[in-house]
């Protein structure tokens, strides 16, 4: 077997009991007996090996040079070249002479049940774990002291500390950054992130929120503050959900409020497929 086709190896008369026959009581074995100065073998061959490859173990295929190994094509009683046998579970089941088009030895593998195997992926690595917010913010303080001309690591230390509720120190941090940072989808999503802090600055908490919409759902109101709270809370879904029952029951509420809140969620949250779904979501109510 060879590393570009694993499948594929040269039989010989001394291997071939090993190799072939007690083989084929694991996996069917195609044996391919072919000669160097045969015209069609050198059509079939490569399709046999193609084949092999892509079965990917469906079968393994044994090459026999009848010049080479002349006693093996003798104990076959090859009369011409190429000759394909099937064995399978230490027997031969059938055969063909001469080179079939690629879709008639597809055919012939499957009437004897030879099928791909599925190939083997590699295992996913495992997820890392969730940088802890404030050990991020520690690491990028001292990031900052080290190369404090550096307004990236102060983008990056601003949305950490975000994470962490400082809202104080973010927000100077992101009012200091040069026009062309200020621009990043980063920055903007921190300056959303912030956005939804401030609004709840002395907001009730979630209970009392939910307790008002559900005495008046129509109340907008409520609905907004709970949706910014349950985004800044991680829980991005059911924020957006409030946002987009805000845009369904009054889309103008506020100077497009519901909208505006929507868009900035889209930037604050991070999961883009999650993103992508109420943004459609959205579409579907406003067009």
């Amino acid at each position: 077997m060879t590393a570009a086709n694993p499948h594929v190896f040269d039989a010989s008369l001394p291997q071939f009991e090993q190799d072939v026959l007690l083989k084929s009581k694991e996996v069917p074995v195609l044996v391919d007996f072919w000669a160097p100065w045969c015209g069609p073998c050198k059509t079939l061959g490569p399709i046999l090996e193609k084949l092999a490859a892509e079965f990917n173990g469906g079968f393994l295929l044994a090459k026999v040079d009848v010049d080479e190994q002349k006693e093996l094509a003798g104990y076959f009683q090859i009369k011409s070249v190429p000759t394909v046998m099937l064995v399978k579970d230490g027997q031969i089941v059938d055969g063909f002479p001469g080179a079939l088009p690629e879709g008639q030895l597809r055919e012939f593998l499957t009437h004897h049940g030879v099928t791909p195997l599925a190939a083997v992926e590699e295992a996913a690595p495992e997820a890392e774990a969730p940088l802890d917010p404030h050990e991020e913010v520690v690491r990028l303080r001292a990031a900052v002291l080290a190369e404090p001309d550096k307004d990236e690591t102060r983008l990056d230390l601003a949305l950490a500390l975000l994470k962490t509720g400082t809202v104080g120190e973010a927000e100077a941090l992101l009012d200091a950054l040069p026009a062309n940072l200020a621009q990043d989808d980063r920055a903007l999503r921190g300056r959303a992130r912030l956005g939804f802090a401030a609004l709840l600055t002395d907001a009730p908490p979630a209970s009392v929120l939910e307790q008002a919409i559900a005495a008046d759902p129509a109340d907008l109101h409520a609905r907004h503050l709970l949706g910014a709270r349950l985004i800044v809370e991680g829980q991005a879904a059911a924020g957006m959900d409030q946002f987009l029952e805000m845009l369904r029951r009054d889309r103008a509420y506020r100077d497009n409020l519901p909208r505006k809140a929507l868009i900035d969620a889209f930037r604050v949250v991070e999961d883009e497929d999650l993103v992508g779904s109420y943004r459609r979501k959205m579409a579907s109510l406003i067009f």
